[in-house]
């Protein structure tokens, strides 16, 4: 090829995509760190998500629907920093995360609007996943003690010095048939959808720590380990990273690393915001806000910031992670009560050991009342007569001595079922609810005390409800140790009966000495057989009771007033001697329904928590630029002479010069028949008025036959130099072509909107270069594209393209919306490249996280 001429061939083709139904790619397809890209398509009125490499093959797929009856769209994707998780926007409005894995959803995000929001319906405009790019201060004294940003004396170095709370197992996601046997890669799945309780499912939360919150996990070899580690995720790539979403009210939702929500901001009332940056290295977000008056789509050419203070702090982060604990904690011991309810009182796949006595006593009174004519049966009459006296009734002797109830097997079976589950009750109670009870004070102790710090009130911690929580966990501690001293009570009661019924089903001739204790084996027949004491622990409304209740004396001494009281009785004779009986106080009429008291301690926590998330929203700072600060106030240009397309393209750079950021923009014109480029360059100020650099670039190329018009299909930025642009030229029977040409070099010329009173809108800036234009005062330019290639797609005028510039990793894909084909390209590598080995860039999904 010889200078001047274009390179027809330029970019190696990696793969050609048939797809089996028609797909849809969005701008942020492409994986920026691994060769993978996703497509969405729909059939029978669902979308479903499916990853592919770029190679060709793909991995999976998955149904994201909510229901079979769902009719909702994906309208946006992100990636997470570190590459693992796919966000996906959805309308109606939630968020999901994905893994990339195996598609399965990690988390749904609810998108909340704020209390004064005055209309409901809304939509989600776009996704934005933003890494933090804070450098460590290398003069910083280094962590030598490896605490990872733990602050000694808080709760959470506490707990990390804590034994590991026992593992649960986490039955939240199912494996169905399909999941175990089918061909894996080959088969549609329905995303597993994890089924947590509401609350739960809206409390603010990173992503799931068992070991910061002092539970061991499935993978814990030794529970004890102190050297285990404490934050696995804290020089992860998703470390203080912000998950931000806009709608169409003009407000933007933000998630910290991805999962936490920090509130939404009213960016501009009742706009869009298509577009948004942040500074990588402050808290501090740049969005351009969009209207829509008289279906002109208006959008402004300065930029709104939104600055979040306390995101410059750890305060946040912090609270986060208290939160986090606070609910694994609160959702450990949920679980743990809801087990053991149902190994008592039974569940819906399970029957439970309370059933068993009053069933047996209902078979002996049916057999009473049957055979043997008893209108009244009195079977608990007849098991005290027969305990205390030795004399059996006709009944209970035809009883004992027959049916499935009095074998060997169901009497085993009776009291390995009782014991197993008295002993669960037992074991739960004090080696799993307390503790984890306790640990839920030690975290809301910190928490009270931020509550009464001044300069925290945006967070809007009441003392008053954290006290209530801590009232609750702490009667939940009193309760559970009960519910341990009761079960054991029982157990014991319990052996003794069993082994009175075991006594009395041997033979009259064959008859052994009595082994139990009458006494106990009758007390658990009145309390215990029919209506147990334990029942009193899963029934009833949220215990109210206080430590006076429990006959603990009201009246509070310091240490120096007990340490003076216990010298007085350490010195008089007449303290220290045998002291009479006292009686037991009465505690059957105290409530100690330990469920329900964990269903309102979690809804309680969840308030404080969920109230005390949304501070960095409430304490944003939105600066305008000059000019109104609504939408509403800019006019559309006066003229309609030309149009704007839908190919509007953004990118930010850094001037590293200035310290500030470039806004690039490249908008697709057509003017008196002619299709023209207008890009720009602006650089972000809050506070002077904008000062846009253009150029005004005319669709035209050179070819052998000289210039030659063309018709732009689809443009995108690749990199911070360069712009991808579809196109096809006019007047050839020819396909698709793929170009790459770099904007950084053209001709700019500055602009200036003389001292406009009104806030200049894009399609401000697009009229006033049209005019200058006209006037003869901007030059003309063709676009310098030096290579190009022609895509496989055939002559399709609907392509869409995703790219991805990040270096080693440089490749477009361009889909054909009506052949179902897509096309992956290599815009490093000639056509001489395998396009199948490693300088294709094959990378596999990891298989291990």
């Amino acid at each position: 090829m010889t200078d001047g001429e274009m390179d027809m061939n330029a970019y190696a083709s990696i793969a050609v995509l048939q797809l089996p139904t028609q797909s849809r790619l969005l701008k942020s397809a492409c994986c920026p760190d691994k060769d993978l890209v996703v497509l969405l398509s729909r059939l029978g009125g669902k979308d479903k998500l499916s990853l592919w490499k770029m190679q060709g093959s793909k991995k999976w797929e998955i149904d994201v629907s909510v229901s079979e009856t769902d009719t909702e769209d994906i309208v946006g994707l992100a990636w997470s920093p570190d590459g693992q998780s796919i966000a996906l926007a959805h309308d109606p409005p939630r968020i999901t995360l994905h893994s990339i894995q195996d598609g399965h959803e990690e988390r749904v995000l609810p998108v909340v609007m704020p209390s004064n929001t005055s209309r409901r319906s809304f939509r989600i405009t776009g996704i934005w996943w933003y890494q933090d790019e804070q450098k460590v201060d290398p003069s910083s004294i280094p962590d030598m003690f490896k605490r990872n940003g733990i602050v000694t004396g808080t709760a959470h170095s506490i707990l990390k010095t804590l034994p590991l709370l026992d593992h649960l197992h986490d039955d939240s996601q199912k494996l169905t048939a399909t999941d175990l046997f089918a061909f894996q890669g080959s088969q549609t799945r329905v995303a597993p959808k994890a089924s947590l309780p509401d609350l739960i499912k809206s409390w603010p939360a990173l992503l799931p720590d068992l070991q910061a919150a002092s539970i061991a996990t499935a993978l814990q070899l030794d529970q004890h380990d102190a050297s285990r580690p404490f934050e696995t995720g804290l020089h992860d790539a998703n470390f203080n990273s912000i998950l931000a979403i806009a709608d169409d009210l003009g407000h933007v939702h933000c998630f910290l690393e991805g999962t936490y929500p920090l509130g939404a901001v009213r960016v501009s009332p009742e706009t869009l915001t298509p577009s948004l940056f942040k500074d990588p290295k402050l808290p501090e977000f740049f969005a351009h806000p969009q209207k829509t008056p008289d279906n002109e789509i208006t959008a402004t050419l300065q930029p709104v910031a939104v600055g979040f203070p306390l995101l410059k702090t750890r305060m946040p982060r912090d609270l986060a992670k208290l939160s986090s604990t606070t609910r694994e904690l609160v959702w450990y011991v949920t679980r743990v009560v809801k087990e053991m309810r149902g190994v008592w009182f039974g569940s819906e796949t399970s029957n439970g050991a309370r059933e068993i006595g009053p069933k047996w006593i209902r078979a002996l009174e049916a057999r009473q009342k049957e055979q043997f004519g008893q209108e009244e049966p009195s079977s608990i009459l007849d098991l005290t007569s027969l305990l205390v006296t030795g004399r059996v009734s006709e009944s209970l002797a035809d009883f004992l001595g027959s049916g499935d109830q009095m074998s060997d097997r169901g009497i085993q079976k009776w009291d390995s079922t009782v014991t197993e589950a008295l002993i669960k009750l037992r074991d739960f109670s004090e080696k799993r609810v307390a503790p984890a009870c306790q640990r839920i004070v030690l975290v809301l102790q910190e928490v009270l005390g931020w509550a009464q710090l001044p300069q925290l009130d945006s967070f809007e911690l009441q003392k008053g409800e954290i006290e209530a929580c801590l009232d609750l966990a702490g009667r939940a501690i009193v309760i559970s140790g009960w519910l341990a001293a009761v079960a054991r009570r029982e157990l014991a009661r319990f052996k003794e009966f069993i082994a009175f019924i075991r006594h009395e089903t041997v033979a009259v001739e064959s008859r052994p000495a009595p082994e139990f204790d009458m006494l106990e084996a009758n007390q658990y027949m009145v309390s215990g057989l029919v209506v147990s004491s334990i029942d009193k622990w899963f029934m009833g409304p949220i215990p109210r009771f206080s430590s006076e209740d429990l006959g603990v004396p009201s009246d509070k001494h310091d240490l120096q007033q007990a340490l003076k009281k216990a010298r007085v009785a350490a010195t008089n004779p007449s303290q220290t001697a045998w002291q009479s009986n006292i009686k037991q106080k009465d505690l059957s009429h105290i409530d100690r329904n330990i469920d329900a008291l964990v269903q309102e301690l979690t809804a309680r926590c969840q308030r404080v928590f969920v109230r005390a998330a949304g501070a960095s929203a409430r304490s944003a700072i939105v600066t305008f630029g000059p000019g109104p600060e609504s939408l509403m106030q800019v006019a559309s240009p006066p003229v309609s002479e030309y149009s704007t397309g839908a190919l509007v393209r953004e990118r930010v750079l850094n001037a590293s010069e200035s310290g500030k950021f470039l806004h690039c923009l490249v908008s697709h014109v057509t003017a008196a028949n002619q299709e023209f480029l207008c890009v720009s360059r602006t650089r972000y100020d809050a506070v002077g008025e904008p000062a846009p650099e253009i150029a005004w670039v005319d669709c035209k190329v050179a070819t052998d036959d000289g210039l030659a018009r063309i018709c732009i299909q689809d443009a995108d930025f690749f990199d911070d130099d360069n712009l991808i642009v579809l196109y096809n030229v006019q007047g050839q029977d020819s396909g698709v072509y793929i170009a790459m040409f770099n904007y950084a070099d053209l001709r700019y010329q500055g602009l200036r909107f003389g001292g406009s009173a009104k806030c200049p809108s894009r399609e401000d800036l697009i009229f006033r270069v049209l005019s200058l234009w006209q006037e003869g005062h901007i030059t003309l330019t063709t676009i310098p594209i030096t290579a190009c290639r022609e895509l496989m797609l055939g002559h399709s005028n609907d392509v869409s393209i995703a790219v991805n510039g990040r270096v080693g990793r440089r490749v477009a894909c361009v889909l054909d919306n009506k052949s179902w084909t897509m096309e992956v390209l290599d815009m490093e590598g000639s056509p001489d490249t395998d396009s199948t080995g490693e300088d294709a860039g094959e990378t596999e999904v990891d298989e291990e996280r």
